[in-house]
């Protein structure tokens, strides 16, 4: 990861009636969406479902600011966001410009760096 890698995560709430279809419809992600994130400068890109619906997303870039007005910018990001926004319970928007963002705590690699210590 390099000096400038952000890590981003985020949480939003899929309508509990409609799990299985969120699920269904990102098994797989069209191909034009997966190169459209990938564009953006998103990587490690990973989305984790919990109970009730609970979903908890993550992903590493070099520049958020710069990937997010990139997908805003992007036809096939605002239809795909336009699909998903059904499945989501509390939203206002675009589900990929109105989660909530979560705060990091800890990472290894950062407080193994700062004790002087090899985070690999």
């Amino acid at each position: 990861m390099s000096a400038q890698t952000t890590r981003v995560c985020f949480e939003l709430r899929v309508r509990p009636e409609l799990i299985d279809e969120y699920v269904a419809r990102h098994t797989p992600v069209p191909t034009e969406m997966l190169d459209e994130i990938a564009a953006a400068g998103r990587r490690n890109y990973s989305l984790f479902l919990g109970e009730h619906g609970r979903l908890i997303g993550y992903y590493e870039t070099d520049d958020d600011a710069a990937a997010q007005a990139y997908l805003a910018a992007s036809p096939i990001a605002a239809a795909w966001e336009a699909e998903m926004a059904p499945f989501f319970l509390g939203l206002e928007g675009r589900p990929d410009q109105a989660a909530t963002a979560l705060t990091e705590v800890f990472h290894l690699a950062d407080q193994l760096a700062y004790a002087g210590r090899n985070p690999s």
